[in-house]
């Protein structure tokens, strides 16, 4: 990238990020740390006007109170394929562009959806404590659920849903889909109705987007249809269940466990999920492997250099 006006450009990260990525757009653009700022709104206050860029994350976002202080922001920049934490309608109706990540990190996260459908049916993460604890010396350790010939009901059947098919694919499973239309090309069974597919699947994983349209879209209801002998996967977010409801199914023998990378509150987990062995609980890990995130800090970077080299075009709009 030439030096020219980029070195006058106002950028504000909203929250740390990949080292390497953080390095560049703080020696290529005039950067200010918000989550470093000691008094954020007299800094946003004075300074607001002049900020052209955000660099953020899925994780961290952007309000809608801090977007409407930034009149002349440009554009928005995010690490993660998620944007359900940036107000992207409110930014599109000003002009301001929006990208994330999407493409690079479907194969880390797909592998995730796959190990937590393994741990939480071979009951993996349990039988390492079993060990530890020494109970092995005073028995064997129960049975666990075999995958091979099971039903594997995805919600959401984009590059993520369809690479986790793909994997499950070779595991013997049956793949089994709910979208809001059918997948051109794909010979999966497609349920139109939700319900129907939950009916008919023994381990329902989700990989649908976050955001207002699938707040809660998995409730008691959905719980009840899975069964005793169902396993829910959410890779997703966790606001895309309803997160009582499922401590209660769990509690209650609704279905059979839960393997989560996600939750509604992170990092606040319930205490009760932390006790149930039939729960697989993971810190929002999903593309959380050295080569997935300098893919995703190199795409960042590319829709920067893109917008600010090629006059405004970018690699992967939201």
């Amino acid at each position: 990238m030439t030096q020219s006006p980029t070195r006058n450009t106002s950028v504000l990260i909203i929250g740390a990020l990949l080292p390497g990525l953080q390095e560049k757009v703080e020696g290529q653009f005039a950067a200010t740390r918000y989550w470093q700022l000691d008094n954020a709104q007299a800094w946003v206050s004075e300074n607001g006007a002049g900020v052209k860029a955000v660099v953020t994350t899925g994780a961290y976002g952007l309000t809608a109170d801090l977007l409407g202080q930034l009149p002349n922001l440009e554009a928005i920049f995010s690490f993660g394929v998620g944007y359900d934490s940036i107000p992207v309608d409110a930014a599109k109706a000003r002009g301001i562009v929006v990208t994330n990540t999407p493409g690079v990190l479907d194969d880390c996260v797909a592998d995730l959806a796959l190990a937590l459908m393994l741990d939480v049916s071979r009951r993996i993460s349990e039988a390492d404590r079993f060990v530890r604890a020494g109970k092995w010396l005073q028995g064997k350790f129960p049975l666990a659920v075999k995958l091979g010939g099971k039903k594997l009901g995805v919600v959401g059947l984009g590059n993520i849903g369809q690479a986790i098919a793909k994997r499950a694919e070779a595991f013997g499973m049956q793949i089994l889909y709910h979208n809001r239309s059918r997948k051109p090309g794909v010979s999966y069974e497609y349920f139109a109705d939700l319900d129907a597919m939950i009916d008919a699947c023994d381990v329902l994983v989700l990989a649908v987007p976050g955001g207002k349209a699938t707040d809660g879209l998995i409730g008691a209801g959905q719980l009840a249809k899975l069964g005793k002998t169902g396993y829910l996967i959410n890779i997703a977010r966790g606001t895309v269940v309803d997160q009582p409801a499922l401590v209660a199914a769990l509690q209650q023998g609704v279905i059979a466990g839960a393997g989560l990378d996600v939750f509604e509150k992170e990092p606040q987990v319930p205490e009760a999920l932390l006790t149930m062995d039939n729960v697989v609980l993971l810190p929002h890990v999903g593309s959380g492997t050295h080569e997935t995130r300098q893919a995703m800090g190199d795409l960042v970077w590319a829709n920067i250099e893109s917008y600010y080299q090629n006059g405004k075009k970018l690699i992967t709009a939201v």
